[in-house]
């Protein structure tokens, strides 16, 4: 009776550290999970489920465990947060997969990505062949999001006898007041161009756009902190 006794104050214990520790670190821990934030997840488990059926340890030692291992993944959400330069390297970042109809083995590989796994994504999103894909994008997180063909959208252009249109990247040049070189670089522009555009908006420093993103039929939009 005390076993079961022992066990069940255990429980209740982890229970309440695991709510608190997730309630700390917020709910994109959960609905953007990356293979880190997995990896934690099975570490705190086990942590709980090791505590509860030894004997030797406490409550006491789960709330330390839990509360510990909790606080080293706040201090790394924190770290991404204020020092944008970490993300790539802890985070990981978005991949273009697809581009316009075009599959790029380069950055399969370097993903390790292979095709059946690509098909497999693309069916998730409704895109049962990949010439229906104009760009596809592999999430930190491993999911991929899909721009389809205008023929291949929904409703179906085509069954309404409706020509398609060009279908636009957005790409994504400044973030919390840095600006992502390469995405700009990709578009074919230059420093130059990205002050003159910034100046269109009255805006004289990067530091000053939360977020500004460009594409070929809209131009630059931007977003300066309110």
């Amino acid at each position: 009776m005390m076993e079961f006794l022992h066990i069940g104050i255990d429980l209740f214990f982890g229970f309440i550290s695991l709510f608190f520790v997730t309630k700390i670190l917020g709910k994109t821990q959960l609905n953007q999970i990356t293979t880190f934030d997995f990896i934690s997840a099975l570490v705190l488990g086990e942590l709980v489920g090791n505590a509860v059926f030894d004997e030797k340890d406490g409550f006491g030692k789960i709330i330390f465990a839990v509360f510990l291992w909790g606080l080293l993944i706040f201090i790394l959400e924190r770290i991404t947060q204020k020092w944008k330069g970490s993300r790539a390297f802890l985070e990981g970042q978005p991949t273009i997969v697809i581009n316009r109809g075009k599959i790029l083995k380069k950055q399969m590989k370097e993903n390790k990505l292979d095709i059946n796994q690509l098909q497999h994504l693309l069916r998730s999103k409704g895109a049962f062949s990949i010439k229906e894909v104009e760009y596809a994008i592999l999430e930190t997180d491993g999911t991929i999001s899909v721009l389809k063909k205008p023929p291949y959208d929904y409703p179906l252009r085509q069954d309404f006898q409706i020509h398609g249109t060009n279908v636009y990247l957005t790409r994504t040049f400044i973030i919390d007041g840095e600006v992502v070189w390469d995405n700009v670089k990709e578009a074919g522009f230059n420093e130059n161009w990205l002050v003159k555009e910034l100046q269109k908006h009255n805006i004289h420093r990067y530091e000053d756009v939360f977020y500004a993103e460009w594409n070929e039929k809209e131009g630059l939009h931007v977003q300066t902190y309110e």
